[in-house]
C-alpha cells in the first residue's frame, strides 16, 4: 500500500529537480570562504546567483569573476558551466555508460523528454555523441585558443583561460577571466573573435543538426557522390535551423552596422573592418552567447531593440543556447505565410509541418512572451533604473545570453532574485515548467463539434 501511494514525479519535473539540485551543490560550494580571493564568505544570495547564471549558462553577474573568486571558485563555476551546458541528466547517463551500468527506461525517457526528440531509438548512443562531440569541440576550442591566450599571459594561465573560455563559449555561457570589461581589449583580434563565434556557433546550432550534416556528408562520401545537393539531403529541422540562423546573423550584423557605424561609444571610431567584425560579433554572442567586445551600455536605442529580438529568438534546439529556438520563429512565420497566401498546409522545402508543431510553436512563443512581460513589470516594480536597462536585462537572463548594460551589479535582493528565476525559467524553459507542474489526466479520444469564430 505504501509503494502505491508514494509520489512519483514526472520525467519533466526531475529534470528541473536535477538542475535545482546542482544549483544547491554550487551555491553551497562558492558560500565557502577557500573559493573568494580574499579568503572570505561570499554573502548567500551572491553565491545563488553565480551558481544559477553558471548551471543555466546565462552569464550575468553580481560580483566580478575574474577578481572575486579564487582558483578553487574559477574551477567549480567551469564545472557548473559544463554542468549546465550538457545538462546534469547527459552527465548521469554518461558516467553510468562509462561504469557499464545498464540504463533503465525511466532514464531513457529522461533523456527523450530534455531533448525533446520524440523517440526512444538510439538515444543512449545519442548521448554519447553528444559527450563525445562536446570534449572534441572545446579540446579543439582551448587548443586554438592557446595561441593567442599563452603568449599574453603565459603557459600557466594561459592554457588555463584557453581550456575556462573554450567550455564557457561552446555552452554559450558568456563567463570569461579576462577583467571588468570582458572581451572588450580582444575586440581588433581577429583569430579570438572568430574561435569565440565559431565554439557559439557550434554549441547553440544543435546537436541534432550535427548529426544529420556528418550523417550526409558521410552518406555522400561513401556514394562518392558530386552532384550539388548537399543542403537538400538533410532533415527539415537542419534547414531550418542552419538557414534562419544565418538570416538572423546577417541581418543582425547589417542592423549593427547601420545602428552603430557613427557611434563613438562602441564603433564609430574603428576601421571599417574593424566595423564590421565588431557587429558580426555583436549579431552572433547577443543570441544567446553573453561576450562582449563592445560596451553594451553605449549601443543606440534601435541596436538595443535588435538584441533583444535576437535574444528572444535565441539559438536552435537540442543545443546549449536558451530564446525560444531558430526552428519555432521559423515555424511560426511560415504558418503566418500559409494563412496569408490562402493555403492549407503549412509547408517548407518541400515538406509538410504537422498543425501540432504549430500549435507548439505557438504556445512556447506566447508563453515566453508572457513570462517576459511579467518579469519586466516584476523588476520595473521592484528595482529602480532606466527601463531600457531593465528591459535589456530581464531578455538577457530569460535568454540566457547574459550581456549587460551595467545595471545587474547594481540591483537590491528583490532584483537578484527575479533574475535568478529569469535566468532558470530561460534554461527549462517556461513551456516545460507549466507541464511540470500542471496535473494532466488522461482523456478519451473524443472530438468535439467544430464552431468558427472571428479573429484579426
Amino acid at each position: 500500500m505504501m509503494r502505491k501511494g508514494r509520489k512519483r514525479f514526472s520525467t519533466t519535473q526531475l529534470i528541473i529537480l536535477s538542475f535545482l539540485l546542482a544549483v544547491g551543490i554550487g551555491t553551497a560550494l562558492l558560500s565557502l570562504p577557500c573559493a573568494t580571493a580574499a579568503g572570505q564568505t561570499t554573502s548567500l544570495l551572491d553565491a545563488l546567483f553565480t551558481a544559477v547564471t553558471s548551471v543555466c549558462v546565462t552569464g550575468l553577474v553580481t560580483v566580478p569573476t575574474a577578481s572575486h573568486w579564487s582558483l578553487f571558485g574559477h574551477v567549480v563555476i567551469l564545472l557548473l558551466i559544463q554542468t549546465g551546458g550538457l545538462s546534469v541528466i547527459t552527465l548521469t547517463i554518461t558516467v553510468l555508460i562509462l561504469l557499464g551500468r545498464r540504463i533503465s527506461l525511466r532514464n531513457r525517457l529522461l533523456l527523450d523528454n530534455y531533448f525533446n526528440l520524440d523517440t526512444l531509438d538510439g538515444l543512449v548512443r545519442f548521448v554519447k555523441k553528444v559527450f563525445r562531440g562536446t570534449l572534441l569541440a572545446e579540446g579543439l576550442g582551448a587548443v586554438c585558443f592557446s595561441f593567442s591566450f599563452v603568449p599574453m599571459f603565459g603557459w600557466a594561465k594561459g592554457l588555463w583561460y584557453s581550456v575556462f573560455h573554450a567550455v564557457s563559449a561552446f555552452c554559450n555561457a558568456g563567463i570569461d577571466l579576462i577583467g571588468p570589461n570582458g572581451f572588450e581589449p580582444f575586440v581588433h583580434n581577429v583569430w579570438i573573435n572568430l574561435i569565440t563565434m565559431l565554439l557559439i556557433f557550434m554549441g547553440g546550432i544543435g546537436f541534432v543538426v550535427w548529426w544529420d550534416v556528418i550523417s550526409v556528408f558521410r552518406r555522400r562520401t561513401a556514394r562518392r557522390s558530386h552532384d550539388r545537393h548537399f543542403f537538400r539531403s538533410l532533415s527539415l529541422h537542419s534547414k531550418l535551423s542552419l538557414s534562419t540562423t544565418c538570416v538572423l546573423i546577417v541581418g543582425g550584423t547589417l542592423l549593427y552596422l547601420i545602428f552603430e557605424y557613427h557611434n563613438p561609444l562602441t564603433i564609430g571610431t574603428f576601421s571599417f573592418p574593424d566595423k564590421v567584425l565588431a557587429a558580426l560579433f555583436e549579431s552572433v554572442t547577443n543570441r544567446t552567447a553573453g561576450f562582449a567586445t563592445v560596451p553594451q551600455k553605449g549601443l543606440t536605442a534601435p541596436s538595443v531593440v535588435v538584441s533583444l529580438l535576437l535574444m528572444f529568438i535565441g539559438g536552435s534546439s537540442v543545443g546549449t543556447a536558451g530564446g525560444v529556438k531558430t526552428a519555432t520563429v521559423a515555424t511560426l512565420l511560415l504558418a503566418a505565410g500559409t494563412a496569408v497566401s490562402g493555403k492549407e498546409e503549412v509547408t517548407c522545402f518541400h515538406r509538410r509541418i504537422s498543425e501540432k508543431t504549430v500549435i507548439k510553436a505557438l504556445s512556447i512563443v506566447l508563453i515566453s512572451f508572457a513570462v517576459s512581460l511579467t518579469a519586466v513589470i516584476a523588476m520595473l516594480a521592484a528595482e529602480a533604473g532606466d527601463p531600457l536597462d531593465i528591459l535589456y536585462e530581464v531578455y538577457s537572463a530569460l535568454g540566457t545570453v547574459g550581456l549587460s548594460r551595467n545595471y545587474t551589479g547594481t540591483v537590491g535582493t528583490a532584483g537578484k532574485i527575479i533574475l535568478c528565476i529569469c535566468m532558470f525559467l530561460g534554461r527549462i524553459g517556461p513551456i516545460s515548467m507549466v507541464i511540470a507542474f500542471t496535473r494532466r489526466d488522461r482523456q478519451l479520444p473524443v472530438r468535439l463539434p467544430e464552431e468558427k469564430i472571428i479573429v484579426g
